[in-house]
């Protein structure tokens, strides 16, 4: 079956996309369960960013902290003010938090050490440059602690591509890719060690577009063990459930 337009009539006009993300990281948990080896566990997060705000509201006291030390000469303890030093910078800004619709692959065996994660991409995650800065650099961490990572964009109202801004970032490109990086695209990454050698990074891209299939991704466990994960399947399922046609 096709990938589907989750942004755009016909089916935005009947389903949210948000349905279908809050739905299909669970639908991949139960593909995934069957196909890991013994000792390994999938489980799906959902962290929803731009849902809400948290409100902190700071108070202004009468009079500033004092800081007590004792021998006052009256029979109690003395006090000095303490004054904390000017900022060198203040300025407005609103940090990111980003919208989160994953998989995470752990193994339970080593105190439940995360080995690899799939990302579905959100539209959030691309509206902004400071969005995409922030979830490049969230990827790169993981990469950093040898987990393996795997996107999955379908979000087709903003033409961005994080794995190409994820190699901008290192300073390396994917032919792959071309000049004008697709949007739409599916992608597993993962980081190597070598002893005394510069640390390697292997990428299997995969361009998607509408009206064709999803593609199979390799999902990495270890060095030398992975498994297949075939978007296809998880998509279609979901779609099927949510009666999305």
């Amino acid at each position: 079956m096709p990938l589907r337009d989750h942004f755009r009539p016909p089916v935005e006009n009947k389903h949210s996309w948000d349905e279908l993300y809050g739905m299909w990281p669970a639908v991949i948990v139960q593909q995934l369960f069957p196909i890991l080896p013994e000792g390994y566990v999938a489980a799906p997060r959902l962290h929803l960013g731009t849902a809400f705000e948290i409100d902190v509201s700071t108070y202004e006291r009468d009079e500033p902290a004092r800081q007590e030390r004792p021998g006052d000469g009256n029979g109690g303890v003395a006090v000095a003010a303490w004054a904390p030093p000017k900022p060198t910078l203040t300025v407005e800004t609103e940090l990111p938090d980003q919208d989160e619709y994953e998989v995470r692959v752990y193994d339970a065996r080593h105190g439940r050490r995360l080995v690899a994660a799939i990302e579905i991409v959100s539209p959030s995650n691309k509206d902004r440059p400071e969005s995409r800065r922030a979830f490049v650099a969230k990827v790169a961490a993981l990469l950093q602690r040898d987990v393996s990572v795997s996107l999955v964009d379908i979000v087709t109202i903003r033409q961005f591509n994080l794995y190409a801004d994820l190699l901008e970032l290192i300073g390396r490109s994917d032919p792959m890719v071309g000049a004008a990086p697709p949007a739409l695209y599916a992608v597993t990454a993962r980081g190597r060690k070598r002893v005394r050698k510069r640390p390697l990074l292997d990428t299997w891209f995969y361009p998607m577009a509408l009206g064709q299939p999803l593609p199979t991704l390799p999902i990495w466990l270890d060095v030398d063990l992975g498994v297949f994960l075939n978007l296809e399947t998880s998509y279609e399922q979901t779609c099927h459930v949510l009666r999305i046609v």
